[in-house]
């Protein structure tokens, strides 16, 4: 049979694609197949997904190149269409897109790692390691070299490694390598003598001066908390750019994070100015980690920390811990000025900023606006009962919510003893005298007269609920609101996490 030449070049044109399919060095699985190809691995990574999802196809090359890399260490990893195998993604507790989990001889647990491949890489590959490795003169070289942050205690029989070692690498072997190294043959070790007194714990990294070391002199009552510090302390460079790949690492330390946002065609500029701060850096090493970003890129999440983004470079402190930020205003970046800012950081002399939408000048509304600048005016008077909602306007759930919202602020508009509030949290932050934070939208607090609780409301939403919680936890005097209000469409639906900063 002879064919078409116009049937020969569509041939020709699928070609690549279809080869690029079959050499795909992620498995896919189905129920029949998972056991057989999971459960007899001594470590796998499932990924469960949908075709549609956006997020599940910005993660596919990077899982891909993860696969064929992982693939030469014996580490399979799979994936599973949730759209055509919605048993098998419902037996694993799947209810989101993408859902990765790691399988030890059949055994789940959650990934928690990067999603990037190189990330991904990484995390899997401390994963097949124990959570010290015995790391051997000819092992050495390549060992600390193996991952940014690698830890190796070295120690022998008669200055053995203290047990808080091994115990922290348990706690914190997804973020970083640890080996030992006991052989009686010491390996040429940076900065330390040629005979260095034992036992004696070195974190090799990737960046800066390229090691720190904890000395034999603060081992000999080493507990985990102390090591903790340590690593926490060195585990960051000393002043680098944070973006997305990167944010997760400086959020899981815990510190504080200060922002030089810089417009990166003025670079010669902003790298001036790093230089000239990382005296200051060096100083608060441990108290604060130091970051430059792209603001042009990242200009919303300049915004979110409250700079004006508009006026580059700008400087800003941000606590994720407390949810607080603080820029510096009304005077320009210098490392002069960024300096004495910092230090009455320090000193616990600055105020965090509060962002806050005007105070309506009337409330002639069912629904009460709350705004960041009001809140002691509403929660200050302890008469009166106080349901909140703190919604983001893109919030699907909080769209659907507010019909709702609204006749529940109806039922109650005569009984002036109890105010049904809410607050846009995308335009008003949270004071820091608050005693809770908003970690998803729609949030719902209630704060009965007289006390200074706020209550969690985590029922279904539809009014006859809503107004059943009111009732039970309520304080004030005065009888239930007039009944009112149209009737509303009620659903249940599961609370929306607020995203992270796009950029970040």
């Amino acid at each position: 049979m002879k064919i078409s030449s116009g049937l020969t070049l569509a041939l020709t044109a699928l070609l690549p694609a279809l080869t690029s399919v079959v050499a795909s060095d992620v498995i896919d699985l189905a129920e029949d197949t998972f056991k057989g190809e999971v459960y007899g691995e001594d470590l796998a990574l499932v990924e469960f997904f949908a075709p549609w999802c956006g997020h599940c196809k910005n993660l596919a090359p990077h899982y891909e190149e993860a696969a064929t890399e992982l693939q030469k260490k014996g580490i399979k990893l799979a994936k599973v269409d949730c759209t055509e195998q919605a048993n098998l993604c419902q037996e694993y507790g799947v209810n989101g897109y993408p859902t990765l989990k790691v399988f030890r001889n059949g055994t789940p647990t959650d990934y928690t790692g990067p999603r990037k491949a190189d990330g991904i890489i990484s995390y899997m590959i401390k994963q097949s390691l124990p959570a010290v490795s015995d790391v051997t003169p000819d092992s050495h070289a390549e060992f600390i070299k193996s991952d940014k942050v690698v830890l190796v205690a070295y120690g022998d029989a008669s200055h053995p490694i203290p047990t808080a070692y091994s115990e922290y690498a348990n706690v914190a072997r997804d973020s970083y390598l640890f080996g030992q190294f006991t052989d009686s043959s010491l390996p040429s070790l940076p900065s330390l003598p040629e005979s260095p007194s034992l036992p004696v714990i070195v974190l090799y990294k990737s960046f800066d001066e390229g090691y720190s070391i904890l000395p034999s002199s603060d081992l000999s009552s080493l507990d985990v908390s102390q090591l903790t510090e340590f690593v926490k302390t060195n585990s960051v460079p000393l002043f680098d750019e944070i973006s997305p790949e990167n944010f997760g690492t400086y959020a899981e330390q815990g510190l504080p994070i200060a922002y030089l946002f810089a417009d990166p065609a003025e670079s010669s500029s902003r790298d001036k100015l790093v230089e000239e701060l990382k005296s200051t850096a060096k100083e608060l090493k441990g108290k604060i980690n130091f970051v430059h970003i792209d603001a042009i890129k990242f200009v919303d999440h300049g915004k979110s920390l409250n700079l004006p983004g508009d006026n580059w470079p700008a400087f800003v402190i941000q606590d994720l811990a407390a949810q607080t930020k603080y820029p510096l205003q009304n005077e320009a970046v210098s490392a002069k000025s960024v300096k004495a800012f910092l230090e009455k950081f320090v000193a616990g002399e600055i105020q965090p900023s509060i962002k806050s939408a005007p105070i309506p000048a009337k409330q002639d509304e069912p629904v009460y606006k709350l705004v960041a600048d009001d809140w002691e005016n509403v929660f200050g008077d302890l008469e009166k009962d106080v349901f909140a909602e703190f919604f983001a306007p893109w919030c699907g759930h909080c769209q659907r919510l507010a019909p709702i919202w609204d006749t529940l602020a109806e039922k109650y508009a005569s009984n002036s003893n109890i105010l049904i509030a809410q607050m846009d949290a995308t335009e008003n932050d949270i004071p820091p005298a608050a005693p809770f934070k908003v970690q998803g939208f729609p949030t719902l607090k209630f704060r009965a007269a007289g006390s200074s609780e706020f209550i969690d409301y985590n029922g279904d939403r539809s009014l006859d609920s809503l107004v059943e919680f009111v009732e039970t936890h309520r304080k004030s005097s005065g009888g239930e609101g007039a009944a009112g209000g149209a009737e509303v469409d009620e659903e249940v639906w599961e609370d929306e996490e607020a995203p992270e900063h796009d950029e970040l």
